[in-house]
């Protein structure tokens, strides 16, 4: 049920998608969903909520490392976690303005977790000098942006390959937030 509906909210958006829809393509009348989520909102919170908790579990400790190597490693996280995700990446961006206010509370506060742990390697990467950026959340959000903006064009089988794609957002955040 959940693989169905995730298929469909990202396919043709929540709003779209009935608990009809999502019991056709299970193949059980749709009053036997209930017995697995009591609407169609919990169903899409559950949906976000699982992809946020998987994120941040699989989120790389490297100790102590320098922040060049802890922003480098997060971007190359960021972008392999997040395409081998597609659909679940689409409903987590794209369907935020279909939770109920205390679904996208519980939601913002999981992406800020996520948002939090690269703000932390950039404001250490400034306090050792090593990084120079004014405004540390700006940074963070457009990063984050940048990042997970490869899901929507890239392709493989294209001209590069994910890890030439992955290498080159690698230099060019580098360049981005580095000291000189």
């Amino acid at each position: 049920m959940r693989a169905a509906a995730l298929r469909l909210f990202a396919q043709g958006g929540y709003a779209a998608v009935s608990m009809r829809a999502i019991a056709a393509e299970v193949g059980v009348q749709a009053g036997a969903l209930y017995n697995y989520t009591p609407d169609k909102q919990t169903l899409l919170f559950d949906l976000m909520e699982s992809h946020m908790t998987e994120l941040l579990a699989a989120v790389p400790q490297t100790g102590d490392a320098d922040p060049q190597t802890l922003l480098h490693d997060f971007v190359g996280f960021h972008i392999r976690f997040h395409h081998a995700r597609p659909d679940a990446v689409f409903i987590a961006y794209m369907e935020l303005r279909n939770l109920t206010e205390a679904n996208f509370a519980r939601i913002e506060a999981l992406r800020r977790r996520y948002e939090d742990g690269l703000e932390c390697i950039l404001r250490n990467g400034v306090a050792t000098g090593a990084f120079a950026v004014h405004d540390t959340k700006i940074a963070t959000l457009a990063i984050i942006a940048m990042l997970t903006g490869v899901n929507t064009w890239f392709r493989a089988g294209g001209r590069l390959s994910l890890d030439e794609v992955t290498a080159q957002y690698q230099n060019m955040v580098r360049k981005a937030v580095r000291a000189d």
